[in-house]
């Protein structure tokens, strides 16, 4: 409603301002009819003329320019043309090349001579359009620039009002939620203790406490979003490994994970609670995306700026145009699932750690690539 109300505003300036501007014209043209009729009448002028009356018409014409020539086009005369001239120019070839373009425009009256005085000859006066009417010309295009602008702001206003509600929904569903799993967690470590203490020998209860260990940190990365963690330098490589561990352990035996590192550490800020969950969901997505079965390539690599972390699957891959769209929320192709894992992935990415995250390579049935891009960390003095 904003973008058409201003719309119809610019619309409006528009049509108002050119019939302005038709009925000006036509007012100038009248007026230098009559300009041309003093004009005539001047020339024509006998014992019993109202000199007055028309050297008055004559000398009340103070806005617009008016050139006049002779029946070859030379200048003879002007008015109003707002241009003085040094000794060693050329002011009538000017003034006869500025008529023409007057004269090329349609803005020319013819004045014949007295046949008494000159017969057969004539004058023509060209004239410009006043200086008003060009700034009035040009008025609607300035209000239109100005509306456009406004129109702009608006919808950059609003769209910054409606990112900042996403991110206070954000926060705030990411704080409820490591709240609410802090008593239970609670709850679990004291019954752990207990099971301890009556089955010290139990197989069972390592697990078990990896797996409430596993549900702090779970409830950690959802207490850091919103916050502003500080990245600390981290081996990408160590923080991919406890990835590729934990995820092994969580998959089946269809499913295959390889890692290709560079030889050397590769030091990166990371917020690795928040980074982990990153790399966790795009190996999540492309085990559904292989329905169980297939392989899981990631490859880490670097230049002197970057470190890349590619995650290649061999799942049913994504169609091109929606290369942009995974990372929108909501958006999944799971018939169950919020579709919220890669835009908190995007989010962590780019806004935790400066970094980058889209879509290398996708063909629908043979696999998808995604790449993280992540500046490497400043090397110490």
């Amino acid at each position: 409603m904003l973008v058409l109300f201003a719309i119809l505003i610019a619309i409006g300036s528009l049509v108002t301002s050119n019939y302005l501007i038709t009925d000006l014209e036509e007012e100038e043209r009248t007026r230098m009819e009559v300009w041309a009729e003093a004009m005539r009448s001047l020339n024509a002028a006998d014992e019993n003329t109202d000199m007055n009356l028309v050297l008055k018409v004559i000398n009340g014409n103070h806005t617009i320019p008016v050139i006049i020539v002779d029946k070859e086009g030379k200048a003879l005369s002007s008015r109003n043309i707002g241009k003085s001239f040094s000794a060693d120019e050329d002011s009538i070839g000017y003034l006869t090349s500025l008529a023409k373009e007057f004269r090329g425009d349609g803005r020319a009256i013819r004045i014949d001579m007295p046949e008494e005085i000159a017969p057969g000859d004539y004058i023509t006066i060209c004239y410009d359009e006043s200086l008003m009417l060009k700034r009035l010309a040009i008025y609607p295009y300035i209000q239109l620039g100005v509306v456009v602008l406004f129109v702009l702001i608006a919808i950059f206003a609003i769209f910054s009002a409606m990112k900042a509600e996403q991110n206070k929904v954000w926060v705030g569903l990411s704080k409820e939620t490591a709240h609410q799993l802090g008593t239970p967690i609670s709850s679990l470590i004291a019954w752990h203790e207990v099971l301890k203490e009556n089955y010290p020998d139990d197989d069972l209860l390592p697990e078990m406490e990896k797996d409430i260990k596993r549900l702090e940190r779970i409830a950690d990365r959802f207490s850091k979003i919103g916050s502003i963690p500080e990245p600390k330098p981290e081996d990408v490589l160590e923080v991919i490994d406890r990835v590729v561990t934990y995820m092994r352990k969580r998959t089946s035996n269809k499913v295959t994970i390889t890692t290709h590192y560079p030889n050397e550490p590769v030091i990166v800020s990371l917020i690795s609670s928040l980074f982990e969950w990153v790399a966790e969901n795009l190996c999540k997505n492309a085990v559904d995306a292989m329905d169980g079965a297939g392989s899981i390539d990631i490859t880490v690599d670097e230049d002197d700026r970057w470190v890349y972390v590619d995650v290649k699957d061999t799942g049913k891959g994504i169609a091109k145009g929606n290369f942009d769209s995974v990372f929108k929320p909501g958006f999944t192709t799971k018939s169950r699932g919020w579709g919220l894992g890669l835009s908190l992935a995007k989010r962590i990415v780019e806004d935790y750690h400066k970094g980058k995250i889209y879509v290398v390579d996708s063909v629908v049935g043979v696999g998808t690539t995604f790449r993280i891009e992540l500046p490497k960390a400043p090397a110490k003095a």
